[in-house]
């Protein structure tokens, strides 16, 4: 019975720490305790416990801690199943995202892979790359998923660093070495262009993953949090891109200067650029792989390519909800590309299930959240202040939290408290507009400071290609640090004095959807 007993507690969270493990053991022992006494305090507790679940989320996915917490606050009252229902349902949408357009890019992923090659093959100055990187990624999350386009970023990454390492280990020596011999000098210009090989990955990738954060901030699809903020604010695609911009776009033209400066002047871990041994196998192995390249493949590209733009203009019109079209990308291209199995699909869901699981554990502290009130007096404070110190604090407290939790949990319970703070008439529809565009830029901008804050840059840290650079937690703390200076005081700037500059940009979109109405409607009654 002991025996059976040990192998239990071994099992409990796997290969985690004890001292993880214990700490799990005992918020879930003195919370219920703390729950009778004091409910608030209880609440809150639970909230900081959660935080410490992401946290450590290298140490131990957080849905597993995070979920069994969720658990333990559903038994003991903290909140209750309906409540957790009703903030599912609220953010149906999300969860459609997370399930249908993660996968319904996976199957975009030889473009895009395709795209990232070539871009690292053709482009030889390396802040024009380094830019032509994050550019790209900062394109493609505005309309598809950051955790995706990251995804893709990796990929190329590990490719590529598979090619190399396979050649330089002397496993195809005669790529390197037509006579077989292999002496000390060559040896050691080996290990030095393989070091300078990761550090110029290492960069490569960081330029994406802040690309990924410029452009995830200005769509409603570019980050979970967004999706929900343009819910609860009943913003289209258009509108909410407007609202956005005179935050996001001195955002975007300032991250990208950065981006430059870090390369040319090679500070922060940046500047490394391709060895000329390591160019020459990249492209040995892209001219091979386009001579492989059948006119099944070429069609496959042109088709994907197609859905890509489809998939565009369908979120910029906003032609049926984000899911939706996720799930016609899914139809599109496994029919005409010919993936017609269902283990072939059955991969695309395994990216996106764990995330979305994660985040419906998010909505069930935020019930608690709500049936708590753990964050009144916080809103109440800060909706007492005037004017510009109202939106900066909100920006500040978004930015803050952001960089020690995650900004899909700290953008839902904000939005959700504003909007009560909206329905109970303690803010006007515009202080509400301005706030939620605060509580957006918050959430996006200053976490990239930490893996943690933003999910593209844990994904990137948990990935099989970080041991392989040398890219640790500290590294990437430190590559981010120049970003996140820049990012989040130009972001500051713009709540506080560009905000103003809305009004106009509005004016014109309602106008145009004016226009558009009233001439469907005469065509209606011309017909």
């Amino acid at each position: 019975m002991s025996d059976l007993l040990i192998a239990g507690c071994r099992n409990f969270l796997g290969n985690a720490p004890k001292w993880y493990k214990w700490a799990i053991i005992t918020f879930l022992v003195i919370n219920p305790i703390i729950f009778s006494i004091d409910p608030f305090v209880a609440g809150w507790l639970l909230v900081a416990q959660f935080i410490f679940t992401l946290a450590m989320a290298l140490k131990c996915y957080p849905l597993q801690p995070g979920g069994l917490l969720a658990i333990e606050a559903v038994v003991i009252g903290m909140t209750s199943p309906t409540q957790v229902e009703h903030e599912l349902l609220a953010n149906f949408e999300v969860i459609l995202l997370l399930i249908f357009m993660v996968a319904g890019i996976y199957f975009m992923k030889n473009l895009l892979l395709y795209i990232f090659t070539k871009l690292l093959i053709k482009v030889k100055s390396k802040p024009l790359l380094s830019l032509s990187f994050c550019f790209a990624a900062a394109f493609l999350s505005a309309f598809l998923d950051a955790l995706t386009v990251i995804a893709v970023v990796i990929s190329v990454a590990v490719g590529f660093y598979s090619i190399y390492h396979k050649v330089a280990s002397g496993k195809d020596n005669s790529a390197l070495d037509h006579d077989h011999t292999c002496d000390n000098s060559l040896q050691e210009q080996r290990r030095e262009d393989l070091e300078t090989f990761r550090a110029f990955l290492r960069s490569l990738l960081m330029h994406a993953g802040v690309g990924s954060a410029l452009g995830g901030v200005c769509t409603q699809v570019g980050e979970p949090q967004n999706l929900i903020i343009a819910d609860q604010a009943s913003w289209d695609f258009i509108e909410f891109a407007l609202r956005m911009a005179p935050v996001t776009v001195p955002v975007f033209i300032c991250g990208m200067a950065t981006c430059y400066f870090v390369e040319k002047m090679g500070w922060f871990g940046y500047g490394a650029k391709l060895p000329a041994a390591v160019r020459q196998i990249m492209v040995d192995f892209d001219n091979e792989s386009d001579a492989k390249m059948t006119e099944r493949d070429v069609a496959k590209l042109l088709i994907q390519g197609l859905i890509g733009v489809w998939l565009i203009i369908g979120l910029a019109l906003h032609l049926a909800p984000v899911g939706l079209i996720g799930l016609s990308v899914i139809v599109l291209a496994t029919a005409f590309t010919g993936i017609i199995e269902e283990h072939a699909l059955g991969k695309a869901f395994e990216e996106a299930l764990p995330f979305t699981a994660l985040l419906a554990v998010f909505f069930t502290i935020v019930a608690v959240i709500i049936d708590q009130q753990l964050f009144k007096p916080v809103i109440e404070a800060v909706l007492a202040q005037d004017g510009h110190s109202q939106l900066a604090l909100f920006y500040v407290a978004n930015g803050l939290l952001s960089m020690l939790s995650d900004n899909v949990f700290v953008g839902t319970i904000y939005i959700s408290e504003v909007k009560t703070a909206l329905l109970n008439g303690q803010i006007t529809r515009d202080q509400f507009d301005l706030l939620a565009v605060a509580i957006n830029t918050g959430t996006n901008l200053p976490s990239v400071a930490t893996p943690n804050g933003q999910a593209a840059f844990l994904f990137l840290l948990t990935s099989a290609i970080a041991p392989l650079v040398r890219l640790s937690y500290g590294r990437m703390v430190w590559m981010a640090l120049p970003y996140t200076i820049v990012l989040a005081i130009v972001g500051m700037i713009g709540i506080m004095f560009f905000l103003e500059g809305t009004t106009d940009w509005l004016y014109m979109h309602e106008l145009i959807n004016h226009h558009s109405a009233a001439g469907a409607a005469g065509a209606v009654s011309g017909h």
